[in-house]
């Protein structure tokens, strides 16, 4: 039912929401947390914001280790108090029937606003039966609000541990074409394949036909896959880019396993001392 600690969890949750909203509201969400009533769930899930109010969420080192020790990837950064309060209530539902579970959580994304979704697509970690939330994650992928996307692909685990590649490859496109953070897309690397790079590769060819600039963290994905036509695309990005475009094929090539592409580094000495002493990652691009 669930892949990770589940009750642990709900007891971490529950804590930090209760550090975080005003002793009224706690109050409140209490005597709401575990209504069974399809309608009261629908009220109560629409009604926290007023509740709770928006401010960020305030979470220590150690409450953070705890979070990803339970469930790996899994973050509450940049979270606001009505957005936790809210995933803390859908982990509160019952799930001991899988069919009745799905009605329940798929209404409210059927009826969702925008705040009210990116609090949905934030739970996807932790909802129970994984599995069934694969085409409803897909389908977030193919929203143009900004704030449904960052909540799918920042600091989630579950695109990254439960999409297929051809989902995955849409994830990682989008992130470029609305000019996302990709740095923070969990399992960015490891979740990597030869079609995406491809997928990756002709999108610059895209940009640069159209003389649009190429986000230099585009070739990240591409190091474990360069073939003939990748290498051409890096050797052009390091005679004719920018600083930090070239940093980004530094990086690409240092990481690959490419011997023809090593070679492209020979005159890039200051770059791969950097890489070596750490001062050139791709946090810092």
């Amino acid at each position: 039912m669930f892949d990770y600690d589940a009750e642990r969890l709900r007891g971490v949750i529950l804590e930090i929401t209760r550090a975080n909203i005003h002793p009224e509201a706690w109050v409140w969400f209490l005597d709401k947390l575990n209504v069974t009533d399809i309608s009261a769930i629908n009220s109560t899930f629409a009604l926290i914001p007023r509740k709770t109010g928006r401010k960020l969420v305030t979470i220590n080192n150690a409450e953070s280790e705890i979070l990803s020790q339970i469930k790996k990837g899994f973050s509450l950064q940049d979270w606001t108090t009505d957005r936790i309060t809210r995933v803390c209530f859908l982990m509160h539902r019952d799930s001991s029937e899988r069919d009745k579970y799905f009605k329940i959580i798929e209404s409210l994304f059927l009826a969702a606003e925008m705040s009210e979704l990116e609090a949905l697509y934030s739970a996807l970690p932790v909802l129970a039966y994984s599995e069934i939330w694969k085409m409803r994650c897909a389908e977030g992928i193919r929203s143009n609000i900004a704030v449904v996307l960052e909540a799918i692909m920042y600091h989630n685990p579950y695109p990254a541990q439960y999409l297929d590649d051809k989902a995955w490859n849409q994830l990682v496109l989008k992130a470029f074409f609305t000019e996302k953070n990709v740095n923070i897309i969990f399992g960015l690397d490891e979740r990597a394949n030869a079609e995406l790079a491809l997928v990756l590769s002709d999108y610059a060819h895209e940009r640069w036909a159209a003389g649009r600039r190429v986000n230099p963290l585009l070739w990240r994905s591409t190091a474990k896959f360069i073939d003939c036509r990748i290498l051409n695309d890096l050797k052009k990005v390091l005679s004719e880019g920018d600083l930090k475009e070239k940093q980004a094929v530094a990086l690409t090539i240092y990481n690959s396993n490419s011997t023809g592409a090593r070679k492209l580094l020979t005159n890039y000495e200051e770059l791969v001392t950097s890489i070596e002493k750490k001062n050139l990652t791709w946090d810092t691009i």
